[in-house]
């Protein structure tokens, strides 16, 4: 479960993009199923051939059927999210949204009628804490809270909702908090569609508030976490100006501490009988069923939910501005600005329309004002524009990050150069149409997608948009002309904007959010409740796997000596074509900086802005790039465009011209981007993982600055066209026949008539752990990242199968044992992870790694935790049966088509197997019992030699304890594990 990101509009799982359409006429159609008639609303064209129904409680329902793979991704959605929060108790929607996986008075617990007495004096217990203010009684009345909690632990089913779920094969369970909405998210097989309604309307009528004190403390970890984030800190204050009068910038989504310290559930209960109704809500779905099976069934369960006015909120007008607002917050990672203008329009105003395009001609990360004039002529280190709708208004925001001795406001004045430009006209005519063409091939792509089809449907319900608009949003975008960009920039975009300095320093001592102490719940790890027997008798059509013959999905072919493996795209008229070549950076480390270098050179025909353009106006991209082991050039988009675009890549790669201030700024942008992240925790963390697991060796395999600045244009060029010399392996997906693509390969890319072969590359091997110790990394943070490393075995396919089954079970979903335990039953931490990561390779070997974040003082707990679950792991007949169901279906209901095949070729290959690993895989996860989890752990996990690595500030960690139960700490500087 997860918070969505204020400036973003994301959920945490996915990134959730908002469509903006302009309306056409509906079709009024009549369905006919099980002697009931269904009308539905359609629009003529619509590419997602949706149809629209409104049950007669008004819950409205999206279908839409896309047979991609038996399977079918689903969506709850509601209109109520933080903006919906009481102001005395700000963070309740997204709380809720916690406690919506808790289960309901028949899911979740094997004697309602006894836990209900003992649920309702938490409530009223609840309700006297949060309005007492003495220390000393608000710690006797907690303390009262915890432990007739815990007497209701006892009663409780702790996770059966996600045991349900993950019977009925559901994957990607998860849910989202935004400003105007909460999502429920479920990807389940087409064959448990009535289970997965009959779960989803018992969830929805009546979800009970258990194992509430210890959920509370999961959201305190997870406001703590948001603390401490930079960039959450800047779009929060940024909210906070833009919308005085609007909850939008006076309450955030994760709410006040002060309101989190003080829960209330009364207020929790009336919120979901306000809100959660289903005419304020929607249920949508895309995948593989019959429209007039799927509405009878929702009809079935969800039809009698009872539906009430829903209140409607007003707000003040926000006062037009007329001079800039600035502001600064004060963070441990590197400098830069979140700016915005107010555009005062609703999510589903017409002039979205214009406000999204007017975003596409600033920035589309290609061709765009400030991509051309500001990112590729390297005058900043970075800057982005893009829209940043809700449902009640709307604003265009920037973000600016400055190169090496340049200021923020430095950043800000290019910035708003090219507004001034926007506002002048002063962009090419042609950029209209080619953002057009390029959003034709956005839609393309998210239409083999039923998570993005989803969506698309969601957003228009959320936002008010009518699905005649929505589904016809391109054709509206091609009716905006130059002239309602330019006018639209001259009305909003003024000396008028909002605008966040993120500078760089110690923060000022922020109050986190304290845990109290609490007694670890009851796990019933093989009890069940009636309902979930009930479900279980329920009976499905079986879904048998679909595995790949490589032989026959992919056509092999040679051209020159080089491999061709083609694939024909059936389903739209895009392409993809990868150049592999067999060298990385571990045969030559400057490999990965020629690569990134191209992107910054012209020709002899063309600068490289021009090619930027060129690959805009066609709808298509080039990607250039090199890692450890390969480097790729990847040309893709349009199909008509594949003749254009492929002359194109390799003109680029044939006729690149040196730039010696490319070369420089992009030295320069290097080495400030060493500096940055050593201020910054995931790379802090990143780096401590290699440090870690390979050592120091690996860390200084890389080029110092001297040798950095010491590389010339002509040698990068020559390196990365070297790579052309090597043998390629050619992967096409696309519309042109293999003959015709033959002829155009040969006609555009110049074989050599000899292969070379590249040097041998170096191999950095895990290293082995021969005592347990600490390594130790300070970082001026609230919260403590603590890893666990030990090495295992070499690779091996036929060990594939126990390993994923181990994974399933220990560390695999919500329901696996790690979460129960860390989460759940202890509430140590808002994430806790273990997995044993197979190498996926000959050679190359396993390894087991854990993560959990929590407070400070919590580390040698959480250590302690883990250990206990390595070394006397938890035995579950019921949870692992569960698992096992979870990898059978994963595998009977997922199918790997179009260019995924090429990937899964390359990971069977990689493994030595010339065929579908899955196959054998399936059958002999078939035969796994419980006693073959446990002997896998006692092989590979327990009492096994580990590195413990953590991140955290040094004065609040106790280093006599921590070498005393885990081993010698080492105190590691950042030179240490950055290299410089």
């Amino acid at each position: 479960m997860s918070t969505i990101i204020i400036l973003t509009n994301l959920l945490k799982m996915k990134k959730i993009r908002i469509l903006f359409f302009a309306a056409i006429s509906f079709m009024m159609i009549s369905a006919t199923f099980a002697q009931k008639v269904y009308k539905y609303e359609s629009a003529p064209n619509d590419p997602l051939n949706a149809r629209i129904y409104t049950l007669d409680n008004g819950l409205k329902v999206y279908l839409s059927v896309y047979k991609d793979a038996p399977r079918i991704q689903c969506y709850v959605s509601v209109k109520a999210g933080s903006k919906n929060d009481p102001k005395e108790t700000t963070g309740l929607a997204h709380y809720f949204e916690h406690m919506m996986f808790k289960g309901t008075p028949r899911l979740g617990t094997t004697n309602w009628a006894q836990e209900k007495i003992l649920i309702e004096k938490i409530e009223e217990l609840f309700e006297e804490y949060r309005v007492t203010t003495d220390q000393a009684k608000r710690n006797a009345i907690y303390h009262l809270i915890d432990s007739v909690s815990y007497e209701a632990s006892k009663l409780t089913v702790p996770n059966e909702y996600d045991k349900v779920m993950k019977f009925i094969g559901s994957q990607g369970t998860n849910a989202g908090t935004s400003n105007d909405y909460t999502v429920y998210i479920e990807n389940i097989p087409s064959n448990q569609l009535e289970n997965w309604a009959i779960i989803q309307a018992d969830r929805f009528e009546t979800p009970v508030l258990r194992l509430f004190h210890t959920e509370l403390e999961t959201v305190y970890e997870e406001k703590n976490m948001s603390l401490t984030n930079d960039s959450r800190k800047s779009n929060d204050k940024l909210m906070t100006m833009l919308y005085p009068n609007h909850p939008y910038g006076q309450q955030t989504t994760l709410g006040e501490p002060e309101h989190l310290k003080n829960p209330s559930m009364k207020n929790i209960r009336k919120f979901f009988d306000t809100y959660y109704v289903p005419n304020n809500m929607a249920v949508i779905l895309s995948g593989d069923f019959d429209y007039d099976e799927a509405i009878a069934i929702i009809d079935k369960y969800f039809g009698h939910l009872k539906s009430k006015p829903v209140p409607v909120l007003s707000f003040k007008p926000e006062v037009p501005t007329s001079k800039p607002s600035e502001a600064t917050v004060i963070g441990l990672e590197a400098e830069f600005f979140r700016m915005a203008y107010r555009i005062d329009q609703p999510a589903n105003s017409k002039e979205i329309y214009i406000l999204n395009m007017l975003s596409q001609i600033l920035y589309n990360g290609k061709a765009g004002l400030l991509d051309l004039n500001v990112n590729q002529k390297q005058l900043a280190n970075s800057v982005a524009a893009f829209p940043y709708v809700l449902c009640d208004n709307s604003s265009l925001a920037f973000y600016g990050k400055p190169k090496e001795g340049q200021t923020l406001e430095e950043v800000k004045k290019i910035i708003l150069e090219q507004v001034e430009l926007l506002k002048q006209g002063k962009f090419d005519d042609a950029l209209l149409i080619s953002a057009i063409n390029n959003m034709r091939l956005s839609e393309m792509r998210q239409l083999e997608s039923n998570e993005a089809r989803v969506r698309m449907m969601s957003n228009s319900f959320l936002n008010n948009i009518p699905w005649s608009a929505a589904s016809q949003s391109i054709e509206n975008y091609t009716k905006i002309t130059k002239q309602d960009i330019v006018d639209f920039a001259n009305k909003y975009l003024k000396d008028n904007y909002f605008i966040v300095y993120k500078k760089q320093g110690k923060p000022e001592d922020i109050e986190k959010v304290n845990k109290p102490a609490i007694t670890p719940i009851v796990i019933n790890r093989e009890a069940e409740s009636e309902f979930f027997k009930s479900l279980k008798k329920n009976t499905v059509k079986t879904i048998a796997p679909v595995f790949v013959d490589f032989k026959k999905a992919i056509k092999f072919s040679k051209i020159k000596g080089a491999d061709v493996l083609y694939i024909e795209n059936v389903e739209n008229k895009t392409f993809n074509i990868t150049f592999q070549f067999k060298v990385g950076e571990l045969n030559n480390l400057k490999l990965p900086i020629a690569t990134d270098y191209f992107d910054y050179l012209g020709t002899s025909k063309y600068t490289a802005e021009q090619i930027k353009q060129e690959f805009y106006n066609l709808a298509c991209n080039m990607s250039f790039s090199s890692n450890d082991e390969y480097t790729q050039l990847i040309i893709s988009g349009l199909s008509d465009n594949f003749d254009k675009a492929l002359k194109l890549a390799m003109h680029v790669i044939q006729d690149a011209q040196p730039n010696e201030e490319a070369l420089k700024n992009m030295i320069d942008d290097m080495l400030q981007s060493r500096k940055d992240a050593k201020s910054n925790q995931n790379a802090i963390s990143s780096a401590m993982r290699s440090y870690g697991e390979f050592g120091p060796e690996l860390i200084k395999y890389q080029l110092s600055a001297d040798e950095l600045k010491a590389l010339t244009p002509k040698e990068l060029i020559a390196i990365a066209q070297e790579v052309f010399s090597f043998q390629p392996e050619i992967f096409y997906y696309g519309t042109e026949k293999n003959d015709r693509l033959m002829k155009q390969i040969e006609a555009n890319f110049k074989f050599p008539k000899k292969f070379n072969t590249p040097n041998e590359p170096k191999k950095f091997e895990r290293i082995p752990v021969n005592e347990e110790n600490v390594l130790f990394v300070h970082y001026e943070a609230k919260q403590a990242r603590c890893y666990t490393y030990s090495p295992g075995s070499k690779f091996d396919l036929a060990e594939l199968p126990i390993i994923t089954m181990y994974n399933q079970y220990f560390g695999g979903s919500m329901n696996a044992i790690v979460f129960q335990e860390m989460r759940e039953k202890r509430s140590l931490a808002y994430t806790a992870q273990s997995r044993f990561f197979s190498a996926n390779e000959l050679n190359y070997n396993n390894y087991n790694f854990s993560y959990i974040a929590t407070q400070n003082d919590k580390v040698i707990d959480a250590y302690t935790a883990f250990n206990e679950l390595f070394n006397d792991m938890p035995q579950s007949q019921t949870a692992f049966d569960l698992a096992k169901d979870g990898a059978l279906s994963a595998i009977e209901t997922n199918r790997i088509t179009k260019s995924a095949i090429f990937s899964h070729y390359r990971t069977a290959r990689k493994m030595g197997a010339d065929y579908d690993y899955r196959k054998p895989m399936y059958e002999k996860l078939k035969t796994f019992s419980l006693n073959d989890v446990v002997a896998f752990n006692n092989t590979n996990i327990k009492n096994v030699k580990k590195t413990y690595m953590i991140i955290a500030k040094e004065s609040d960690m106790d280093f006599v304890t921590l070498e005393k139960k885990f081993g010698k700490v080492k105190k590691i500087k950042l030179e240490d594990i950055f290299g410089y």
